[in-house]
């Protein structure tokens, strides 16, 4: 039973993949094709001969005693693999996403467009992106206006992209939201065990590593700049339609 988890950045994604993977249930939903030279499998970055040895491992190791096997990726990993090793892309999909079979996607979005904005933007400009690379306090990112448009666009690519995939391969996706997974991360689970129609043992639960949540310092003021930025954009549009 494969699914494919599909997040679009800072929706909380590492921290419901690692709710799924306790289960011992679900598989263990991890970026394994996050061959970024800075990511878990950046050792392999530059030999497609490994990434495919790496893609048959995890195959055999991160599937569920019940036969649940599933991958968080990001579009931008698979527009990776189109460049870099289409034959490994070809074997996810076969594995993933198999013509003339159920197709499986867990999608993970946010519905707060400007709290979602804003993580993005001060994670990009920082680089803490986990809660463990939080070491002391750290000096707050400067608002930036550029950096929120930049956030922007980047999120709203990344969402399109998903939707494309979604709309050319077929699939319906299980669609849930990162509010409704912190309000209710059980049964935001429970969500993911009847979608894929298996049931969830509490006698198969596994210890994985903890995914804290970050801390939110500085995020107001950023708001505050946000909202005043976006009301001045508008009133310029609609001063312009009105001209």
């Amino acid at each position: 039973i494969p699914y494919l988890f599909a997040p679009v950045p800072r929706t909380g994604s590492s921290w419901f993949s690692h709710l799924l993977w306790q289960t011992g249930c679900l598989g263990a939903p991890l970026e394994y094709l996050n061959f970024e030279k800075s990511g878990p499998y950046g050792f392999a970055s530059e030999s497609p001969d490994l990434q495919q040895q790496l893609w048959r491992s995890v195959l055999s190791r991160r599937t569920s005693p019940n036969g649940v096997f599933g991958i968080k990726c990001f579009p931008m990993q698979l527009e990776a693999l189109v460049q870099g090793n289409p034959p490994l892309l070809s074997a996810v999909m076969q594995v993933l996403l198999p013509r003339g079979q159920a197709r499986r996607v867990v999608h993970l979005g946010r519905r707060d467009r400007i709290a979602h904005v804003i993580s993005y933007a001060r994670a990009t400009m920082s680089g803490v992106w986990r809660k463990e690379q939080e070491s002391g306090p750290a000096p707050e990112p400067e608002y930036s206006a550029e950096a929120l448009e930049t956030a922007n666009r980047w999120l709203t690519l990344q969402e399109s992209a998903w939707a494309g995939m979604y709309r050319d391969l077929g699939v319906e996706p299980l669609r849930l939201w990162y509010e409704d997974a912190i309000a209710d991360p059980e049964g935001a689970v429970r969500q993911v065990a009847d979608y894929l129609g298996v049931a969830i043992d509490p006698q198969a639960a596994v210890a994985v590593p903890r995914v804290e949540k970050q801390s939110r310092g500085g995020r107001a003021d950023w708001a505050e700049g946000y909202a005043r930025s976006r009301a001045a954009s508008q009133g310029s549009r609609d001063a312009s339609q009105d001209g």
